[in-house]
């Protein structure tokens, strides 16, 4: 199947899925998924390349939340886990994260991939993920069918029940942490992303009502090396999804940067 559960290693003591050998793939997950969100994509990118595809801090296989509370925090505790250069592709939370190694620890990162990723959140929106994120009381399994509406709507597939499953298995604790940090964190500043010297790839689904298509032309548009995509008929979980778009986008970022 293909959301089965992989083995773990612990590189720098953060619980990951590793495969292939070659230059190396950094994989970051969004809040209340694990590595395994990653699978298709471990099995086109490990063909020629090292995979590290890490459960976020409290997700998967670090049960326990760890870190600061914040976006850095969790950017931290990933960059502590491996050694660059590396190709550095995060989703969701993990786009966010995924930015901020390449802002603030540029010299470990040689190329981003921020899928569904937030610049700049509406009012309106930040409202009503802050309200979400409060919420939570950390004690309580998540509510998984919000998420799962926001994702897939009403659409019954494996990926929605793997995801489901995962969102299901989260330790309350850690998802609250990881939730809220999502919630008030957002895309660095515009300064920073305009000084970013490496390639950079943002890529999100049309039909994505929160990361949107214009957010991620916003953020291309900033960089000098970056540049926007966009799954016309894929959603939030296109890494899932739309395996095959983002594969080929991915394999072409790595063969530029790893040139």
């Amino acid at each position: 199947m293909t959301w089965t559960t992989r083995p773990r290693s612990d590189p720098g003591g953060l619980a990951a899925i590793a495969a292939g050998a070659g230059p190396l793939v950094v994989l970051i997950h969004g809040v209340g998924l694990r590595a395994e969100a990653w699978n298709r994509q471990i099995d086109a990118l490990s063909v020629g390349y090292r995979v590290l595809a890490f459960d976020l801090p409290g997700h998967g296989g670090n049960a326990t939340p760890f870190g600061a509370p914040d976006l850095a925090g969790y950017t931290d505790a990933i960059a502590g886990a491996f050694d660059g250069p590396a190709l550095v592709v995060g989703h969701s939370m993990g786009a966010m994260i995924a930015l901020d190694l390449a802002v603030r620890h540029p010299g470990t990162v040689v190329g981003v991939a921020a899928l569904n990723a937030i610049y700049r959140r509406s009012a309106v929106a930040a409202r009503a993920v802050r309200a979400r994120a409060d919420r939570l009381d950390g004690v309580s399994p998540a509510d998984a069918e919000g998420p799962l509406t926001r994702w897939f709507g009403e659409t019954q597939t494996p990926e929605r029940a793997a995801c489901a499953a995962w969102l299901r298995a989260t330790d309350p604790a850690g998802y609250k942490r990881a939730y809220t940090a999502f919630a008030r964190g957002d895309a660095p500043e515009d300064a920073a992303l305009r000084a970013l010297e490496c390639p950079a790839l943002f890529m999100t689904g049309g039909q994505e009502p929160n990361s949107t298509p214009a957010m991620s032309h916003e953020m291309a548009a900033l960089i000098r090396g970056g540049a926007a995509l966009i799954v016309d008929d894929a959603a939030h979980m296109m890494p899932m999804t739309h395996a095959e778009a983002v594969n080929a986008a991915l394999l072409k970022l790595a063969g530029r940067v790893f040139r």
